[in-house]
Order: C-alpha cells, then sequence, then structure tokens
C-alpha cells in the first residue's frame, strides 16, 4: 500500500492522452485512499487511477477543471456524497471492474449534471435486470453508458417505468444501498489475511476469523483490512471514540478493462 502524498502525485507521469486532455498517471500506484490531490494544483483535465485498491471515490478538493476519472480495476464499492461540490465539470467516470452492489449506491451520481459518460461493466450492480433504465432515469445527463449510447427509445422506457405513483414506489424499492458486504476480506485479501496470521498464537487466530465473520458494514471492512495489514489484532486493544473493533466482509472481484470513445 502507498500512501498518495504531494511527493507521490508531483512524481507522477503527466501526459496527454488521446483526447489531447492533460493527465495525471497514477495507474498502478497501490493507493488505497484518494487524498491530498490539492498538490495537483488543478492542473489536469484527467486522472488515472486504475489497477490500484481504492475502495471509495472520495476525498476530492475543488478540482474545476478536471473532466474524466479513470478507476479500472480497483475494488471500488462507494460513491462519497456531494462529489458535485469537488468534481463540478466531471463528464467521464469510468469504473469498470469494480465492486459496486446496488443500484441506490449509483444515486451519488445523480448531481453531477455534467456527467456524460459512465462505465460500471464488470460490477455486481450492472448484472441488476432493471440496472440500465434505472441508471438513465437517475442520470439524465448520461449520454452513454457502459459504451452504449443512450437511445430515445431507453429513456422513454425509463420515464415510463419510473412514472406516477407506482413508478415512484418502485424506485424506491430499486434504489436500495448496499447495508452489508457481499465476499469479504478473508477472500478479498487472502495476502493480507495470511501475513496477519502467520506465526500467531490459537487465541489471536480466532480473533481474527470472528472479527471476519461478525462483518456488518463496509466501514468495518476497510478498518479490519487497515488493522491487518498493519499487523494489528482485532479485539487487542480497546476501539477509540466508542466505536467497535473492526470485523470483515465480503467483496466479488470480476476483472477486464476498457477503455473511453
Amino acid at each position: 500500500m502507498v500512501k498518495l502524498t504531494a511527493d507521490v502525485i508531483q512524481r507522477a507521469p503527466q501526459c496527454f492522452n488521446p483526447c489531447q486532455e492533460r493527465m495525471l498517471d497514477l495507474r498502478g500506484a497501490k493507493v488505497t485512499v484518494i487524498e491530498n490531490l490539492g498538490a495537483t494544483l488543478d492542473q489536469f483535465d484527467c486522472i488515472d487511477f486504475s489497477d490500484n485498491d481504492i475502495r471509495k471515490i472520495d476525498g476530492f478538493p475543488l478540482l474545476y477543471r478536471l473532466k474524466t476519472l479513470l478507476c479500472n480495476n480497483n475494488r471500488i464499492c462507494r460513491i462519497g456524497e456531494n462529489l458535485q461540490e469537488s468534481l463540478p465539470s466531471l463528464e467521464s467516470l469510468i469504473l469498470t471492474n469494480n465492486m459496486m452492489q446496488e443500484l441506490g449506491d449509483l444515486d451519488a451520481l445523480a448531481p453531477l449534471k455534467k456527467l456524460q459518460y459512465l462505465s460500471l461493466t464488470r460490477n455486481p450492480v450492472s448484472n441488476h435486470p432493471q440496472y440500465r433504465l434505472y441508471v438513465i432515469h437517475r442520470i439524465p445527463s448520461l449520454r452513454v453508458l457502459d459504451f452504449r449510447k443512450i437511445k430515445q427509445q431507453e429513456r422513454d422506457e425509463a420515464a415510463a417505468m419510473f412514472k406516477g405513483k407506482k413508478g415512484r414506489q418502485l424506485e424506491k424499492e430499486l434504489g436500495q444501498k448496499t447495508k452489508t458486504v457481499v465476499a469479504g476480506v478473508a477472500t478479498a485479501e487472502p495476502s493480507v489475511l495470511a501475513a496477519a496470521t502467520a506465526g500467531r498464537s490459537a487465541a489471536e487466530v480466532e480473533a481474527i476469523k470472528n472479527a471476519i465473520a461478525n462483518a456488518r458494514s463496509l466501514e468495518e471492512v476497510e478498518r479490519l483490512h487497515e488493522m491487518l495489514a498493519a499487523g494489528e489484532i482485532p479485539g487487542s486493544q480497546p476501539a477509540t471514540n466508542g466505536e467497535a473493533v473492526a470485523a470483515g466482509g465480503n467483496i466479488v472481484e470480476e476483472e477486464d478493462d476498457m477503455e473511453i470513445e
């Protein structure tokens, strides 16, 4: 894991992509958290975070210039609220091969009024039978979804599906957000788990297994992953601020990488 410091950002390659956007290349930098991007001085049209270990899209300062965000092949399962306040000019968001689970988890993208291109292929959420119409309805600014142009017929179908009282009820039912994680830390991070349990006593190994089994939220998964990577054992020290010690959950991985047209 690499902390995204100002020094890492300043040393990262810079280039012009095929769309002639000035791009900051943080691909494969082993980054887990988006942070310290104020060091870019808002000088880039595109930032490439592909092939990292990021779990949440957030942590951005105001980057008015940024139009394209590439986040292929990460572990992204959440999108932060109020993203439109940090990235008001965002037009393209590529999340191919990540872990977005529920349709409601995508609602945070609705306030991005300039968002035109979105890819969620190779995410569990894209397998939902109502996925495409729901996204078209919730993010009307989109022109291309999963590298397929949105047709007027699809817009009409989405409008009809979510029209009236029954439509609003259906939207509410479909728009549930992830409450628990599917496919746990033990599966997603075997190397971390193996390193954490190596040479541990039976009691310590049992504590780790219990933490994984008792996972109830995405926040617990992230805290547990950080603890195990740091060599800490769940339950070996008091939780701070009245919070329980981290537990684990389930996450599903897929593969592939796609590019903007």
